[in-house]
């Protein structure tokens, strides 16, 4: 299956939203964010692109289900009247007939459990909400699933260069990628698509790697040791959201780390679903600290998993001996 049609609806639906965060970020006021439970913030572009990214896929494929991380009970608060206009005002920009009901609705179809059967696709509407409310860097990161497989994946990075040998000129990229056809990528502005591909590294004292901004998200001490075994000397670079797997593909590095700092925590499938096969397209190689496959089948978590190595694939082993000495795992 070539996927055409599921690959242009995602395409075109991540490149809504991408636009709405932009438009979004331009007018953003601090009273546009809800502080959720876990104290992470959401914003109007959270539920905007969330809506905006359900209504595409549920006109055009109206038999699939989408396992997404927000849901819109917050904005049928009374005390959220404000976000909640945002919200709609928003999204009729992009849809101007749908009515506060089909929108609420429309984000809410993002309840789906995921699993190992059948269709279903994973968005995560905003990832790296903080970068967003910096001004730095986010993606919207949207990809199909079936039977437990990623087999489509698009990320949207709208302040990611299109040049990375350019880094104040044009930014906004769509990294798209399905299986078995590589990982390409296109500017917002420009339809033309170009073939990216992980960097050709073997020594890891040459390698660059990134890491999340947020410490509580990656063990940022537990990252310094891995690159002193490995003798790395390029600094790290710190980014918000799957971008990190957006900037490994196109071969702006050759290591990412997300490394555990909770033993409970589990990952999020709509936060690595798009990014991992932007990556493995792309030529390179992404597990966990382990060096087990991301295991997409269980439901909205990464269960089976603890943690994500990416690499450009000719280092992955070295990096994950690094780590597992570092880490001195007990399951192998």
């Amino acid at each position: 299956m070539n996927y055409e049609s599921e690959r242009f609806v995602a395409l075109q639906a991540v490149l809504k939203a991408c636009l709405l965060c932009q438009a979004v970020q331009a007018s953003l006021v601090s009273e546009e964010t809800i502080s959720k439970k876990d104290n992470s913030p959401v914003t109007v572009a959270d539920f905007g692109a969330q809506a905006v990214i359900n209504l595409g896929l549920m006109r055009a494929f109206p038999n699939d289900l989408i396992t997404a991380e927000e849901d819109a009970a917050d904005l049928r608060i009374s005390k959220n009247a404000n976000v909640k206009e945002k919200v709609l005002y928003h999204v009729n920009a992009v849809f101007p007939r749908f009515t506060e009901e089909q929108i609420l609705t429309a984000i809410d179809y993002g309840n789906h459990n995921g699993g190992s059967t059948g269709r279903f696709w994973t968005l995560d509407p905003i990832d790296g909400t903080k970068g967003f409310l910096r001004g730095e860097q986010y993606a919207i990161a949207l990809a199909l699933v079936e039977k437990g497989e990623v087999v489509l994946g698009v990320l949207g990075c709208p302040n990611i260069p299109v040049d990375a040998n350019r880094p104040d000129e044009a930014k906004g990229c769509l990294f798209i990628a399905v299986k078995g056809q590589g990982a390409k990528i296109r500017s917002f502005d420009d339809p033309t698509e170009i073939q990216i591909n992980v960097t050709n590294i073997g020594d890891p004292s040459m390698a660059s790697f990134c890491e999340s901004v947020e410490s509580a998200h990656s063990s940022h001490s537990d990252a310094v040791l891995i690159s002193e075994i490995l003798g790395v000397t390029a600094p790290r670079v710190r980014i918000d959201s799957q971008c990190k797997y957006a900037v490994l593909a196109r071969g702006d590095a050759s290591i990412y780390l997300r490394l555990p700092t909770s033993d409970t925590y589990v990952e999020k499938i709509w936060d690595h679903a798009a990014g991992w096969i932007v990556v493995k397209e792309a030529g390179g190689k992404v597990t966990d600290v382990y060096g087990n496959p991301l295991d997409f089948s269980v439901g909205r978590g990464l269960d089976r998993n603890k943690g994500i190595v990416g690499t450009n694939g000719k280092l992955h082993s070295q990096v994950i001996a690094a780590v597992r000495q570092v880490l001195k795992p007990e399951k192998t």
